[in-house]
């Protein structure tokens, strides 16, 4: 079997199966409109409030009221994502069912429930990974997405991306999906640590695996993705239908390409210092135009640290890079980079 393949996702069809994954303060519209240059299928919003959302539609755009600019990139389509999806996160149905109502204008071609962020300021509210404690209310909510989506967004499909278990003593996932499936959800994804794991340790890909071969929807994998190597052991590994590239594609957009070219033709080559700071300056003016220069150079400074990172020079970048406030530092700091690495 081709390891890069077309996935079907209750009525929407890709013709490929590497994903963005929602990640706080990184998949902006922007980076997100970077990975679709580079081969992103798919592609996940940052996790929204479903409360705020509903109690104030007009600050993301939605009603009449002053709008938020960055708040409006973070739920709005780029121009060149021709597939993406919202998510959502609640530890209310209710909220979630009416946040999803309000989404109608956007027409996302999914919504996405978020059982699996670990941040406290999330699950003291019964959302995100707290979900995973409770699984009939995880289903409910589930079933109160896809209650809207039908009413108002056209039937798109309702997916939900979700932890192992909450603790090493509760590990829950296949109850969890299966739950969700039952009460509509058309994929799962699942990053394979717990709640207490936060994201140290190794993430436990059998768990994938064992997921994949129980249900009858699409299963996408998520945890320690950071190279083309990985996509395709995680495939091989576990049979799951599609990746999703968080912490992996963070500063860097090319991950889709590379692994890309690995799953089709054996081989890829990494890009150039050069090729990561051009992708960084474009991030930086398709974000200005978001959201104002201003806020932008400042958003940049940890964009810039996920460009460099790792990279030979990136340090040198970085310890400029935090001081930038305007578009013209940035460039001065790239010209300054590259007039010294051609020297």
């Amino acid at each position: 079997m081709n390891l890069y393949r077309p996935v079907t996702i209750g009525s929407l069809a890709l013709e490929g199966n590497l994903f963005l994954a929602p990640v706080a303060g990184y998949s902006d519209r922007s980076f997100r409109s970077l990975c679709i240059e580079q081969g992103a299928h798919f592609s996940f919003t940052e996790l929204v409030s479903a409360e705020a959302l509903y109690r104030n539609p007009a600050h993301y755009g939605l009603g009449n009221g002053k709008a938020a600019p960055a708040a409006v990139s973070l739920v709005s389509r780029a121009s060149n994502e021709r597939r993406y999806a919202i998510q959502l996160f609640a530890g209310d149905p209710e909220a979630i069912y009416k946040a999803a109502l309000v989404l109608a204008p956007l027409k996302p071609d999914a919504v996405d429930i978020n059982a699996g962020c670990p941040v406290p300021k999330v699950v003291k509210n019964g959302a995100g990974s707290a979900l995973m404690k409770d699984p009939a209310r995880l289903g409910s909510i589930v079933a109160a997405a896809v209650k809207a989506s039908r009413e108002a967004l056209g039937n798109v499909p309702v997916t939900i991306k979700m932890r192992s278990g909450w603790d090493l003593g509760s590990i829950n996932y296949a109850e969890c999906a299966r739950i969700a499936v039952e009460s509509g959800a058309a994929m799962i994804t699942l990053h394979p640590r717990t709640r207490a794991q936060n994201y140290s340790g190794k993430s436990d890909w059998s768990h994938i695996a064992d997921l994949t071969s129980r249900l009858s929807v699409p299963v996408t994998g998520s945890g320690d993705l950071y190279t083309p190597e990985d996509a395709q052991r995680m495939l091989q590994e576990t049979g799951c239908a599609a990746l999703m590239f968080a912490r992996g594609a963070m500063g860097n957009p090319f991950i889709f390409s590379a692994a890309r070219a690995l799953l089709e033709n054996g081989a890829w080559e990494p890009v150039s210092f050069t090729a990561r700071m051009a992708a960084a300056f474009r991030h930086l003016e398709l974000l200005a135009a978001d959201i104002g220069e201003h806020t932008a150079c400042l958003e940049m400074r940890k964009q810039f640290c996920a460009y460099t990172k790792g990279l030979k020079g990136g340090a040198a970048v970085r310890e400029q890079a935090v001081h930038a406030e305007t578009i013209a530092d940035y460039r001065t700091i790239l010209d300054t980079f590259n007039t010294n690495l051609y020297a």
